[in-house]
């Protein structure tokens, strides 16, 4: 009877555990998404050479940048000039990866 009862215990706990390998492998399966699938689009660093060396992406940045910076309907001074300050900090960023960007292409272009 003892021999029995372990038994039923080994094979109860080896049929639990397939069952929990198989949820986990179901929930990280790609077709279980649930959701329909993102299409995400990388830049192409051949924009520069098309359009003018950057030029394009500087003014889109300067247009955004000047929306940004107006204040919000209902923001109080201290969100305003906290929301700035980010913008500010953003967009020195986002300046400073364009002309490093303009910078190695026409590095690259001379060698």
């Amino acid at each position: 009877m003892k021999n029995m009862a372990k038994k039923i215990v080994i094979y109860s706990l080896a049929g639990i555990m397939q069952l929990g390998i198989g949820a986990s492998v179901i929930e990280a399966s790609p077709l279980h998404t649930g959701g329909t699938p993102q299409i995400v689009q990388l830049d192409r660093h051949d924009d520069y050479r098309r359009h003018g060396g950057g030029e394009r992406r500087r003014h889109e940045e300067n247009m955004r940048h000047e929306r940004a910076m107006h204040r919000h309907y209902r923001e109080s001074d201290r969100e305003w000039n906290n929301r700035q300050w980010r913008e500010n900090q953003r967009h020195d960023n986002t300046m400073n990866e364009i002309a490093a960007g303009i910078i190695g292409i026409v590095i690259g272009s001379q060698l």
